[in-house]
């Protein structure tokens, strides 16, 4: 077990390290996303719970989609997003998930190339039995999305999958908590931590969603004691990680004595900062929600770019923050600012 009482430091800007090929390389499934709007109404008529991530058969992926309205079809997937976000920024990055040599699974593919991260995971041959993943993304006047997710030829990502060479050579991995949704996939977890660690890499997770959680609490538990060294997570999912914990607080200094660093959102409220026993608040930058989806990827793209950058705990979160009110100002989960120029808008020297 990882030692929690003599954490490796993290970079500082300006130091000269070993350069490896990539800063982060992040391990999720692969989606492409549909979004429309809808109503509340339309979500109580269709038992759409809402505000959650709900696992779909093909079947009701499309019987959901034939009674949406008009649809906005472009690349996502939670760990893509995060990826796709280092990479605009600039950052030297990689992403592991599945897709079928299929019309999606071109569209994926492209997307994520296009944003200038590297994508080399093979095509699901075209008479794979399922197709590539798609999560239909209803989106309600308050902001608030509602997933309902088919993750096809994702699920079945495998061990097989992770090119150890490619995990060695990056200074940090992110590991999708979506990705617990299949059955290889502590093992595909597994071989990547390990050959990330055994070249001193770092591991970063992201919880994702309660609903996770709980259907992968034991294998969720023992990596967080073993083996990650950053958490990403928001409100509902730290209290939800930590049920024995008697308020927020509580659930985020559970999470600190088992992980080096602890990164948690909490909407209009910020973020919260929890590291080598200090804690550290990070205000929220005022925006008008269009689409919450994204919001969490981008906040932890921008994250682990500044930290791979060399930049400060705060100044990290600063940047996240950023990031995270840039994506939910628009539809979809993808930047479409310059996040450089907002960082130096908001005083930040990038």
């Amino acid at each position: 077990m990882r030692c929690l009482h003599h954490p490796r430091p993290l970079p500082i800007r300006g130091e000269d390290p070993v350069t490896k090929r990539f800063q982060v390389v992040g391990i999720g499934n692969a989606m492409v996303d549909v979004l429309s709007h809808c109503d509340d109404a339309f979500l109580e008529r269709n038992g759409v719970e809402k505000g959650i991530m709900q696992l779909t058969d093909m079947a009701r992926g499309v019987e959901l989609y034939g009674l949406i309205g008009p649809a906005t079809e472009m690349s996502g997937g939670s760990a893509a997003n995060t990826i796709a976000g280092i990479a605009r920024l600039g950052g030297r990055t990689a992403y592991v998930g599945k897709v079928k040599d299929d019309q999606l699974g071109a569209i994926f593919a492209h997307d994520l190339r296009a944003q200038g991260a590297v994508y080399e995971v093979p095509l699901a041959p075209k008479d794979h039995p399922h197709e590539t993943g798609r999560c239909i993304i209803l989106v309600t006047p308050d902001g608030e999305r509602s997933m309902n997710t088919y993750l096809g030829v994702t699920e079945h990502l495998s061990p097989a999958d992770i090119d150890e060479a490619m995990m060695a050579d990056a200074e940090w991995i992110f590991l999708e908590g979506y990705r617990f949704d299949g059955p290889e996939s502590i093992e595909a977890f597994a071989k990547a931590i390990a050959a990330a660690r055994g070249a001193g890499g770092k591991v970063s997770l992201t919880l994702s969603d309660p609903f996770c959680i709980d259907r992968h609490r034991d294998a969720f538990s023992r990596m967080l004691r073993e083996d990650v060294d950053l958490l990403f997570a928001n409100r509902a999912e730290i209290t939800a990680m930590y049920p024995d914990a008697d308020s927020f607080d509580a659930a985020l200094a559970a999470a600190a004595d088992e992980v080096e660093t602890v990164v948690c959102t909490e909407s209009e409220h910020g973020a919260h900062i929890l590291s080598g026993g200090q804690r550290i608040h990070c205000p929220a930058v005022p925006t008008k929600v269009v689409d919450a989806t994204g919001a969490g990827d981008l906040f932890a793209g921008a994250f682990l770019w500044g930290l791979a950058e060399g930049y400060d705990l705060e100044t990290c979160g600063a940047m996240a923050n950023i990031a995270g009110s840039e994506v939910i100002s628009h539809l979809g989960a993808r930047i479409e600012a310059d996040l450089k120029a907002r960082f130096r808008e908001h005083g930040l020297k990038v």
